[in-house]
């Protein structure tokens, strides 16, 4: 069933209305704050990476505040333990008995910052799976749900810095989008040195008073009506195939679907089925901006790339040609483009 028009036209005035408290306080960028806002009403999450300094935690900070919702930050550092994100059982006193009673982690928020979540060990980075995957943790065998909405963006150094682990693979599969945040340019640093070097403060207002969590979850909602027809169904499956160099070998499966023989030398493992609902879900969010309850190509070509950038496990020989993923991304797009 098609989402009705003025459902539609309240999403992008409320999107937007979001969009700009939050630009008061970040200068620049309006393309990760965007893309942080759709990830958000897709129902996932978001890894965003960048040298220290450009604004990451001020950026979920002011989000939570803007929404109204509880949140938590979580400073990864080597000798964090899972416990300390999840919580624990502790030892009580009640009527002269001991008994355990569970004491919840900072996990337990609407929005979660895990800072530098590259700088904790695998052990206690993938204590995040399960909550991100099902919106629950199990502490000595005993299930505890998270309550809605929940969302979690990681930020990351980058992976040549000092003291810091590759996220495992799993892990980075999990997240709806990567984000890669820069310098601002000229400009925005001037901007940025007035607005914090003086007594001026820039304040932002809340655009939920109550019950922004049911808001929120409603958002996510109306995201989940929007039409998706099956040739852009086609299209984005075969953006995804694309990426599987096993898949696209088998010349049966060019001839049956079409699928282009797209050059995957760079490519060790493609995107996951994951990629591919990250790619539907975050289109509908940008049909609903668009005014339009249904799908478009352009919808998908928008999101593609932060997608399925962190999806992609390039080879050596990918890092001696200097290729990323970005590029790899964009030819396999032309690619498919061409086979339609």
């Amino acid at each position: 069933m098609q989402p009705e028009r003025q459902l539609i036209e309240d999403f992008a005035s409320t999107f937007h209305q979001i969009k700009s408290e939050v630009s008061k306080v970040i200068v620049g960028h309006e393309d990760i704050i965007e893309l942080v806002l759709v990830a958000m009403l897709a129902n996932g999450h978001v890894l965003l990476e960048g040298l220290p300094g450009l604004g990451k935690t001020l950026l979920v900070k002011s989000l939570g505040e803007i929404l109204g919702l509880k949140f938590k930050r979580i400073q990864f550092t080597p000798d964090l333990m899972p416990a300390d994100v999840i919580g624990t059982n502790l030892v009580v006193d009640e009527d002269g008995r001991k008994k355990f009673q569970f004491q919840p982690g900072p996990i337990f928020a609407n929005i979660v910052l895990a800072d530098e979540i590259n700088r904790a060990t695998p052990k206690t980075q993938s204590a995040f799976l399960e909550a991100m995957a099902e919106t629950q943790i199990t502490v000595a065998g005993t299930s505890y749900k998270l309550n809605p909405p929940f969302f979690v963006l990681a930020t990351q150094n980058p992976i040549d810095m000092e003291g810091t682990y590759p996220l495992p693979e799993a892990q980075m599969d999990r997240f709806l989008f990567k984000l890669n945040l820069y310098y601002s340019d000229f400009e925005g640093e001037m901007e940025i040195l007035r607005r914090t070097t003086t007594r001026q403060k820039t304040q932002i207002n809340p655009i939920f008073t109550q019950e922004g969590d049911k808001i929120i979850e409603a958002m996510k909602g109306l995201v989940r009506e929007v039409l998706v027809s099956s040739e852009i169904e086609e299209y984005v499956v075969k953006l995804v195939f694309a990426t599987r160099p096993n898949i696209l070998d088998s010349k049966k499966m060019n001839r049956r679907y079409n699928v282009p023989q797209v050059s995957t030398k760079y490519i060790k493992f493609g995107a996951s089925t994951r990629g591919a609902q990250a790619i539907i879900l975050s289109a509908k969010v940008m049909a609903l901006l668009d005014g339009r309850a249904n799908v478009s190509v352009e919808d998908i070509n928008k999101v593609l790339t932060p997608s399925l950038r962190h999806r992609l496990i390039l080879n050596f020989e990918a890092e001696v040609d200097a290729k990323n993923s970005d590029a790899i991304l964009e030819d396999i797009r032309k690619e498919v483009k061409k086979s339609r």
